[in-house]
């Protein structure tokens, strides 16, 4: 009898503890889950705090590094813009410099914001006007009248997407919706910063009006054969001011003390202490058909269509 009751006593423990065994298994495996679902949502809800001046802020201070992270590039012929080398954009001889207009096949379409010449015109007279003694012909200016901010590429060189006129007018058309429900952007200068491989950025914050994030959106979903991967990050708003191709030159005794980092540190600064703050407002995208590589940073051949955004300023 003593045994049976044993027999049972032992039957009803192991049961009880398989069922607790399990429930604790289950409430574990429960907890973890939530735990990972609420890490998820407190980063993407992180993330979507992040406003899209602070992505740009945090964007520019990184572009900033480059040049101390990885040295003047430049100065050795190496890499430039897009994935292009030195040689590849400008031949330099006798200290005159020419650029190198190579063939698009097929042309690239680009779609930038204009600034217009009211704006664009005294950052360029303060940029020649502390590089050039220095640089004297080492040196490319951005045609003041070009000065742009690109945004969305519908081809580019590296991912080309060839398209037929059809195609193009097409293209051009949804171009043309798009720039109707933007709104005027004022901008202005964040801070000037040279690059590793040579190149002055004006890097710009948005005021008021539409942000470039939402236009490269909506540029996206309008051009839908574009490539995926585009140039630039998504929040980006910078304009190229010049090009530095060689060494610099008539360095005062004081100047001569300094390593090229720091000269080059030493000409952002002044050019940074001059234009930073500078307001400006751009109203008009264009969608270009560059035939030469870079067309609109090296004067090349290139077609044109200008629409002003349509949206009204309140």
């Amino acid at each position: 009898m003593a045994k049976v009751k044993i027999k049972k006593w032992w039957t009803r423990s192991v049961k009880i503890t398989a069922i607790w065994l399990i429930s604790a298994l289950t409430f574990f495996s429960l907890l973890q889950i939530a735990l990972r679902n609420s890490m998820n949502r407190h980063t993407i809800s992180t993330a979507s705090s992040i406003s899209n001046a602070e992505r740009r802020s945090i964007l520019y201070s990184k572009m900033a590094e480059d040049l101390d992270e990885n040295g003047a590039v430049f100065l050795k012929h190496g890499e430039t813009s897009q994935s292009l080398s030195l040689s590849d954009l400008f031949t330099l001889k006798d200290e005159i410099v020419t650029p190198v207009l190579k063939a698009a096949n097929p042309p690239v379409r680009a779609n930038v914001l204009h600034l217009s010449t009211e704006f664009s015109d005294p950052i360029s007279e303060a940029v020649k006007n502390i590089f050039s003694p220095y640089f004297d012909k080492a040196i490319w200016f951005q045609n003041s009248s070009m000065y742009h901010c690109s945004m969305f590429h519908a081809s580019h060189h590296i991912a080309p997407v060839p398209a037929s006129e059809t195609e193009i007018e097409s293209e051009v058309s949804a171009v043309k919706s798009v720039a109707e429900a933007i709104c005027p952007l004022h901008i202005v200068i964040d801070r000037v910063v040279l690059t590793s491989t040579g190149v002055l950025l004006g890097c710009w914050q948005v005021v008021s009006g539409s942000d470039p994030v939402t236009i490269r959106a909506k540029l996206k979903s309008a051009l839908p054969r574009a490539p995926q991967k585009q140039l630039y990050n998504e929040a980006m708003l910078h304009t190229s001011f010049a090009r530095l191709l060689g060494s610099p030159k008539k360095l005062t005794e004081e100047e001569k003390k300094m390593s090229d980092i720091q000269f080059f540190h030493y000409l952002v600064d002044r050019l940074n202490n001059q234009i930073r703050g500078l307001k400006a407002k751009v109203s008009e995208v264009w969608y270009v058909e560059e035939y030469d590589l870079l067309a609109l940073a090296l004067n090349g051949k290139m077609k044109t269509h200008k629409f002003n955004f349509g949206c009204s300023e309140v």
